[in-house]
């Protein structure tokens, strides 16, 4: 599947895909200013799958889904082939945000990589390092609760539910 580049590994600026023109990603705001996450960089690439909704009602935001794609940085706003390997089942504030485990499908050591359980097994520690992050990244009080890390079966559960909710 492809997936929209909205933050490189090691920034920390908060970029989006623009919902008014989806082939633009733009900066973040809340209360007038500029999104910057205060926390360590982000530890992957962090995007979107174009063309998904996930609902409320069946556990997203109604945004196109979150991935986090493991491998090399990668340009913002670039478009990367990837393969889903897991699920980050994830809370933030009480509501439901799960968030797509992804690798690179080429030019990545970690292109051969189909599951979470051969990623913790070549690559020790990457799972651990990436659900530490996205637990703590809004810091002590951020509101963000780890459930569990789910394998690449759910994860194309949630894609599927994703896409098919999708009005473009």
């Amino acid at each position: 599947i492809n997936a929209i580049i909205e933050i490189p590994t090691g920034t920390n600026q908060k970029w989006e895909i623009n919902k008014d023109d989806t082939s633009q990603v733009i900066w973040e705001f809340k209360k007038g200013k500029p999104r910057i996450v205060n926390y360590l960089g982000y530890p992957a690439n962090y995007g979107a799958i174009p063309s998904t909704a996930l609902p409320k009602e069946l556990g997203g935001d109604g945004d196109p889904l979150d991935v986090i794609v493991l491998g090399h940085s990668l340009p913002r706003g670039s478009v990367a082939e990837v393969r889903l390997i897991g699920v980050l089942k994830m809370l933030d504030d009480g509501e439901q945000d799960d968030k797509l485990l992804a690798v690179m499908t080429e030019g990545s050591p970690l292109s051969d990589i189909t599951s979470v359980s051969q990623l913790d097994s070549e690559f020790n520690g990457v799972s651990k390092i990436v659900a530490t992050w996205f637990s703590n990244y809004k810091g002590k009080d951020g509101g963000m609760v780890l459930q569990g890390i789910e394998d690449a079966g759910v994860a194309n559960e949630v894609l599927s539910q994703a896409a098919k909710n999708y009005k473009g």
